[in-house]
C-alpha cells in the first residue's frame, strides 16, 4: 500500500557543497530526512521503473534512513534499489556501482569526515546518472522543493535485511543487497600495476592504512592485505563504526597524528595513508616526507603513464581554486589542459564527462580521475603505491625530485572552526567591499596584484558560478584566499589559504609556515581574522 503523508516544510534544507548535512537530532525530527528525500524525488523527472542505488559510511542513523529511502523509492515508483550490504557503500563505490549498473542516480548518505554518533553529524546527497554529485540547477531545484512541500510517499513494508546478499521485494519494486566491495576492488585492479605493487611489499616495504573506524576498512583490508599481500594489521581501524570509536575521521595531520608519527619514527612503516568518514579524501605520508594534497594531485599527474590504467596518458588536470598551483606547472610542461574551478566534486563532471580532463583533485585531500565522478581516497593512496613500485624510489626522493623539476609551491591552510555564523559573513562582507582598494597596496614586502570573488564560467555548460572564494594575489605569483566551508553542520569555518612558488631548489627544504610567514601576516592585516573570529591561532592547520 502507498501512503501519501501530510508534513510540513522546514526552512533549513538547503544542499551545501556535498548535499545536506546536519547534526543526527536534526535529522530525526519528524519526517525530516522523509521531506528531503521526497523532495529530491520530486526535483527529478524520468525514474519510473529505474535503479536507484543507495548506501553510506555506516555512521549513526544509517540504517535507520535506509529503510526508509528505500520504502519511498518503490512509493515514488523506481523499478529497483542495488543497496550495499550492511548499509555501507563508500562514495566512491556508489558512484561507481551508479555508473557500472546504469542506475537513474543514487542517495548517498554521509556527513563525509565529520564526526558520527547520536549527537554528530549526518548527511543525505543526491547523485545523478554520471556517478557524481547533482550539480546546482538539481541542488537549487531541492530545496526550493522542500519548502513548499506538503506530503511525501512511502510504502507500508517490512525492513529489507540488509546484511544478507540477495534479492527482495518491497511493493513490487525490487532490492538487490549488493557486496560492497566486490565491484570497487575490479576496478581498482583494472587501472593499477597489482604484481607490482605486491612485489614491492614483498620485498619488505611497509605500508600501513589508517581507516578510522570509517568506511573504507573492508575495502583497503581486501585490497591491501587479502590482494597486495601486507601482513594482517596493516590497515588500522579497519571495522566500520557509527561513531567511529569516538574518531574524526578526517585524514589530516591533527586527526591522523598518531599515523604521522609512526612512519616518521625510525622504526616505523615506509608509507602510510588514512582515509576519511565516506573514504572520498586522503592522506599521504612517505618516511620523512608528508605530502600535501596539492603536491600529491600534481604527482600522480605527471606520473600518471607509470599506472596501466592511464598509460595513455592523461587529457587534462583540473584543481579547485583553493588547491595550489603545483598541477599548473605539470600541466603547462607536459601540455595539458588545466582547469580552476570552484571547491565541490561536483564542479568536476562536466569536464570529465566531456573528455577535457582525467585527474582532479581539491587541496582539501580529495583526488580521482575519470574512473568516476567523486573523489576517491583509496585510488589515490593506490596510486601512490604504483608510483613508488614502478619507480623504486620512497615517497620522499619522489616530492623532492618533482620539486627540482617543476617547482615548490609552499602552501598551507588555516582552518578557523567553529566561528559564529554571523561574525564569519561580516568579515566576509568587509573583504568584498575592499577588493577595489587592494590592488597596488604594500603590505609589508608584499604588493598586492589583484584582488578578486572568484567567479567560475564552465567551458562546457556555459553556467556561471559566483562568489566563490575571496583571492588576493601578490607581485611574484603568491596568493591568499579566503572561503568559508559549506561542509560543517555547526557554525561557520574560515579557511585561508596561503601559497608561495619557489622555483630555485636551494630554497625547497624551508620549513612551510617560515617560508609563508609574511603571507600569514598579510591575511591577517587584509582581513583582521583575531578580531572577527574571536580566535588567536587557527584550529588546524595543513
Amino acid at each position: 500500500m502507498i501512503l501519501t503523508i501530510t508534513t510540513k516544510p522546514y526552512s533549513d534544507q538547503k544542499p551545501g557543497t556535498s548535499g545536506l548535512r546536519k547534526k543526527v537530532p536534526v535529522f530525526q525530527q519528524e519526517n525530516y530526512a522523509e521531506n528531503f528525500i521526497q523532495s529530491i524525488f520530486d526535483s527529478l523527472e524520468g525514474f519510473a521503473g529505474k535503479t536507484l542505488v543507495i548506501g553510506g559510511d555506516g555512521r549513526y542513523f544509517n540504517r535507520e534512513v535506509i529503510q526508509k529511502a528505500i520504502r519511498m523509492a518503490a512509493a515514488n515508483g523506481f523499478g529497483k534499489v542495488l543497496v550495499g550490504q550492511a548499509g555501507i557503500l563508500s562514495t566512491p563505490t556508489a558512484s561507481h556501482v551508479i555508473r557500472k549498473y546504469q542506475a537513474f542516480g543514487g542517495i548517498v548518505l554521509s556527513a563525509s569526515h565529520n564526526p558520527g554518533g547520536p549527537t554528530e553529524d549526518f548527511g543525505i546527497k543526491y547523485n545523478i546518472g554520471n556517478g557524481g554529485p547533482a550539480p546546482e540547477r538539481i541542488t537549487d531545484a531541492i530545496f526550493e522543493r522542500s519548502k513548499s512541500i506538503e506530503t511525501y510517499k512511502i510504502v507500508e513494508a517490512a525492513d529489507i535485511d540488509l546484511d544478507r546478499i540477495g534479492t527482495a521485494d518491497v511493493a513490487g519494486m525490487t532490492v538487490e543487497v549488493i557486496d560492497s566491495v566486490a565491484d570497487y576492488v575490479e576496478l581498482m585492479e583494472s587501472l593499477f600495476d597489482f604484481d607490482a605493487i605486491r612485489s614491492l611489499i614483498k620485498s619488505g616495504f611497509r605500508v600501513v592504512i589508517d581507516s578510522m573506524s570509517a568506511v573504507t576498512g573492508p575495502y583497503a583490508t581486501e585490497i591491501l592485505e587479502k590482494r597486495l599481500g601486507a601482513p594482517a594489521g596493516s590497515v588500522r581501524n579497519a571495522i566500520p563504526l557509527p561513531d567511529f570509536g569516538h574518531h574524526h575521521p578526517d585524514p589530516n595531520l591533527v586527526h591522523a597524528k598518531e599515523l604521522y608519527d609512526d612512519v616518521m619514527s625510525p622504526s616505523g612503516p615506509d608509507f602510510g595513508a588514512a582515509s576519511d568518514g565516506d573514504g572520498d579524501r586522503n592522506m599521504v605520508v612517505g618516511k620523512g616526507m608528508f605530502v600535501t594534497p596539492s603536491d600529491s594531485l600534481a604527482i600522480i599527474a605527471a606520473n600518471a603513464k607509470l599506472a596501466p590504467g592511464y598509460a595513455d596518458g592523461i587529457a587534462g588536470i583540473a584543481r579547485s581554486m583553493p588547491t595550489s598551483a603545483a598541477a599548473d606547472r605539470v600541466a603547462e610542461k607536459l601540455g595539458l589542459g588545466i582547469y580552476e574551478t570552484p571547491t565541490g566534486w561536483k564542479y568536476f563532471g562536466n569536464l570529465l564527462d566531456a573528455g577535457k580532463v582525467t585527474v582532479c583533485g581539491e587541496e582539501s585531500f580529495g583526488t580521482g580521475s575519470n574512473h568516476v565522478r567523486e573523489k576517491d581516497g583509496l585510488w589515490a593512496v593506490l596510486f601512490w603505491l604504483n608510483i613508488i613500485a614502478a619507480r623504486r624510489e620512497s615517497a620522499r626522493d619522489i616530492v623532492v625530485k618533482h620539486w627540482a623539476e617543476f617547482g615548490r609551491n609552499y602552501y598551507s591552510r588555516h582552518d578557523y572552526e567553529g566561528i559564529d555564523t554571523e561574525r564569519a559573513n561580516t568579515l566576509m562582507s568587509e573583504l568584498r567591499a575592499k577588493l577595489d582598494t587592494l590592488p597596488g597596496s604594500r603590505i609589508g614586502d608584499l604588493t598586492v596584484e589583484a584582488a578578486d570573488d572568484f567567479a567560475y564560467h564552465d567551458p562546457v555548460d556555459q553556467s556561471v558560478s559566483k562568489n566563490q572564494g575571496i583571492r588576493v594575489l601578490f607581485e611574484g605569483g603568491s596568493r591568499v584566499v579566503f572561503r568559508l566551508s559549506g561542509t560543517g553542520t555547526s557554525g561557520a569555518t574560515l579557511r585561508v589559504y596561503v601559497e608561495r612558488y619557489e622555483p630555485d631548489p636551494s630554497r625547497h627544504d624551508i620549513e612551510t609556515q617560515s617560508a609563508l610567514a609574511d603571507l600569514i601576516a598579510a591575511a591577517e592585516s587584509i582581513a583582521k581574522i583575531r578580531s572577527h573570529t574571536v580566535m588567536d591561532t587557527p584550529t588546524v592547520i595543513t
